[in-house]
């Protein structure tokens, strides 16, 4: 059976070319919305961390029409860091959409998601999306898409792809890169002409490969994915079946079940072979499980997620200060909050300790952490974080460790200041080459050298640099590379920060909090520019005297503080330091807070 009435996409692309963008203009040229209805810019990226970003976060389904043609389009991430949610959502699609800038080409994120596709054996159409950029290279780009077919050991017919000349925002498309075309017609014409429609036999035993779970407090545990083969109707009931471990299959009955329809989940009663659906009810089911026919347990074969590169210790607070502003706050709740993050998370791993008050957990990057971490302040959660720590591996009886391939794209003045950053970090220079007035730079770096880089990058190159990187394997493990050449002010006692006490510490270093912050022993409070760390009394009240000049309190000026975001946090610290973490603040400090013990212990050392 072929389903001509159905067809099944990803969208992929590098972070920030526009893919949910385009989604936006296909869903509103595909019949989803009224005529007169307000719609939000990046309507797919409905979480508030995605829409404060800029970036997409999880993979999205959703559905337009053409032609009396349903397209099932995946919006995927385009950060490395959740290549996770790109590799297990392409097994639900038969083709995809490369997005690749008009100006910028194809980027780290580009080859690693475009390789994936490409194993599955998927049709891709090339979109050059932004061709309304002034400074739009559309005649070179699709040779640069070309190259990087070739270089990825792409089929014929994958080599053979169309490319398709768009602008998101303005909803246009054309097949000429000349020509700027009146809608996204030629886009859906070559979506329904390329990519195949699903085909299987709708008489044999259901298989349905879980590729993405979510969450409801009411219905709990929902499962999304496509009929490979067979029919699947509510009240059904399946066994559930795991191909690396088809020992251990059981059963359970379908409770509810939806299709896409544009941005809302329709009920149906049931679907068949090419249909994307969730599907509840089902409570001991996570990602690379099969739902299979009872009298025919067949499990299908599951993509192997990538390994974590980076881990970090998430350990219950026990700062002075804890407990005071979060909802959950003891090891249990922390423990808990981490393995149902699994269950939608295949990316992330979580060990037990030697201690029940800690955790180790791993992932993608320090940005895929960063976002656990953060999305767990919001819920209510107060606890405490180390500094990120690569994975090293040990091959052949040699220590090995992460790499990242890294392009960096900046002004041409500050190319010496990057390069010579990059000697320091253990980087290696593998290609450059100008842009215009600009110089796209490619390294091979050790995936520790990147960390806490990103603000002195902006610095170098004024704020006007890009950098990205993706994960290139392991290798040998390149040496001791220097984390941080600057020290830390840190607070000498608790209590409230005075102007006075500020005063006399800002000419120690730059600053993190301003006058009326609370503080305790050990906080950290400032950056001094020397190696070593400096207490300072920033609570230090002027003594009172018997003569005062008037105006005299007025004459002390603060400099403005440098206000800490988590990224910025956990690329500061050092490997005895912990961000502290609730949902109203975020504080670093030394993991010994008392400052006469800190001070024996470093002796020791």
């Amino acid at each position: 059976m072929i389903r001509n009435d159905l067809r099944n996409i990803a969208i992929i692309a590098h972070v920030d070319h526009g893919k949910t963008t385009l989604v936006d203009e296909m869903l509103k040229q595909g019949g989803v919305f009224r005529e007169n209805q307000e719609v939000a810019d990046r309507v797919m990226d409905n979480n508030d961390l995605e829409r404060e970003r800029g970036i997409t976060i999880l993979a999205k389904n959703t559905a337009a029409y053409y032609k009396d043609v349903k397209i099932n389009i995946i919006d995927t991430p385009g950060h490395a860091d959740f290549g996770g949610e790109v590799e297990r959502v392409l097994k639900m699609v038969d083709g995809v959409l490369l997005l690749v800038d008009a100006f910028e080409g194809p980027m780290p994120q580009t080859r690693f998601v475009l390789q994936k596709a490409l194993d599955l054996g998927h049709r891709v159409i090339v979109v050059v999306n932004k061709i309304d950029r002034p400074d739009a290279r559309t005649d070179e780009i699709a040779d640069e898409v070309l190259e990087l077919l070739l270089d990825l050991d792409a089929s014929e017919e994958q080599l053979d792809s169309p490319v398709v000349y768009c602008s998101g925002r303005t909803g246009t498309a054309s097949l000429s890169p000349y020509q700027t075309g009146q809608d996204l017609q030629p886009l859906f014409e070559t979506i329904l002409e390329y990519i195949p429609a699903p085909e299987g036999d709708e008489a044999a035993p259901l298989q349905m490969l879980v590729s993405s779970l979510d969450y409801n407090e009411y219905v709990g545990r929902i499962c999304i994915g496509r009929v490979d083969r067979g029919m699947i109707q509510v009240g059904q009931e399946v066994a559930i079946t795991d191909y690396y471990q088809k020992d251990k299959t059981t059963r359970g009955k379908i409770a509810t079940m939806f299709q896409f329809d544009g941005l809302r989940r329709v009920p149906v009663e049931q679907a068949k072979v090419g249909d994307i659906i969730s599907i509840s009810g089902l409570e001991d089911i996570t990602i690379g499980h099969t739902l299979t026919d009872v009298s025919c347990p067949e499990p299908l074969p599951f993509v192997r997620i990538s390994e974590p590169t980076v881990e970090m210790t998430f350990s219950v607070n026990d700062s002075p200060f804890a407990g005071k502003e979060g909802k959950f706050v003891t090891s249990r709740h922390l423990r808990d909050r981490l393995y149902k993050e699994l269950l939608k998370d295949v990316s992330l791993r979580v060990e037990d300790t030697d201690t029940t008050e800690a955790f180790k957990v791993s992932g993608r990057g320090e940005m895929h952490l960063s976002i656990l971490i953060e999305t767990m302040r919001r819920e209510g959660y107060e606890f405490q974080v180390s500094t990120p720590r690569v994975l090293l591996k040990e091959i052949g009886g040699k220590l090995h460790e992460p790499m990242e391939h890294l392009v960096v794209d900046v002004p041409e003045e500050s190319v010496g200041a990057v390069m010579e950053e990059m000697g320091r970090r253990k980087g290696e220079l593998i290609h450059m080459a100008p842009q215009g007035n600009r110089m796209r730079v490619e390294f091979s770096i050790p995936s520790r050298g990147l960390f806490g880089y990103r603000s002195d990058f902006m610095t170098a190159t004024r704020g006007e640099g890009i950098m990205t990187s993706v994960f290139d394997g392991y290798q040998p493990y390149k040496g001791d590379i220097p984390r941080r050449t600057t020290g830390s002010l840190i607070a000498f006692e608790s209590g409230e920060a005075v102007i006075y006490g500020l005063y006399n510490a800002q000419e120690r270093g730059s600053l993190f909090i301003g006058a009326g912050t609370q503080v305790y022993e050990g906080m950290i409070v400032g950056q001094s520019p020397k190696a070593g760390d400096m207490a300072v009394n920033v609570c230090k009240k002027k003594h009172l005297t018997n003569t005062r000049s008037s105006g005299s309190d007025d004459a002390l000026r603060l400099t403005p503080p440098r206000r800490m975001s988590l990224e910025d946090s956990l690329e500061f610290i050092g490997d005895d330091e912990l961000v502290e973490v609730t949902p109203k603040n975020i504080r670093l400090r030394k993991r010994i807070l008392d400052n006469a013990q800190r001070m024996k212990t470093i002796m020791k050392k």
